[in-house]
């Protein structure tokens, strides 16, 4: 897996920039996001909770849909919708959390995206085999994920891989 630094030394996203101008004519670029502790954060929640993982209590705040932008990832988004890439978020969500999950992303910012998946009722892969399952998809409808964004090494690895990832630091939690 090919991975950049989350600073810019070259200038800001000159990656997204750098990429998007060699896009071929008929190719599909995207961006992959996850949302949890990437797009949104869940800070104030988790410490109200003492850093303990209660899914009831956690499911109550996505459903409150109160979760503020990580702003660096809003920057990002934005600059890859200029630049003509397609923004999708995959996310270990449930599909029943569909309608809160999209309510906060817009009320912080996030609109326009292409597509937000979520895991379906019933399944129970690890968070790894469900996110590259889900690029297996993309890839197979024509896109090219050229960047991946996530605070888990599971967001980013497993095939197949973007062009590059970036891993976001999470000391609160670690998923497989």
């Amino acid at each position: 897996m090919r991975r950049i630094s989350i600073c810019r030394p070259r200038g800001r996203f000159a990656f997204l920039g750098q990429r998007a101008a060699r896009r071929g004519s008929n190719e599909k670029l995207a961006l992959v996001l996850d949302i949890d502790e990437t797009t949104l954060s869940n800070y104030a929640e988790m410490d109200k909770a003492g850093f303990a993982y209660d899914a009831k209590t956690f499911n109550a705040w996505v459903e409150s849909a109160q979760a503020p932008a990580i702003p660096g990832t809003l920057q990002i988004f934005n600059e890859a919708k200029r630049l003509g890439v397609r923004v999708f978020f995959l996310t270990g969500r449930g599909e029943a959390e569909r309608a809160a999950t999209e309510q906060n992303l817009r009320a912080q910012g996030f609109d326009g995206w292409r597509q937000m998946i979520l895991r379906k009722p019933g399944t129970t892969p690890l968070a790894l085999e469900f996110k590259s399952a889900e690029r297996v998809r993309l890839v197979a409808k024509g896109y090219k994920v050229i960047l991946n964004v996530g605070d888990q090494w599971s967001d980013l690895g497993g095939t197949p891989e973007a062009e590059y990832s970036v891993k976001y630091p999470d000391p609160y939690y670690f998923l497989k």
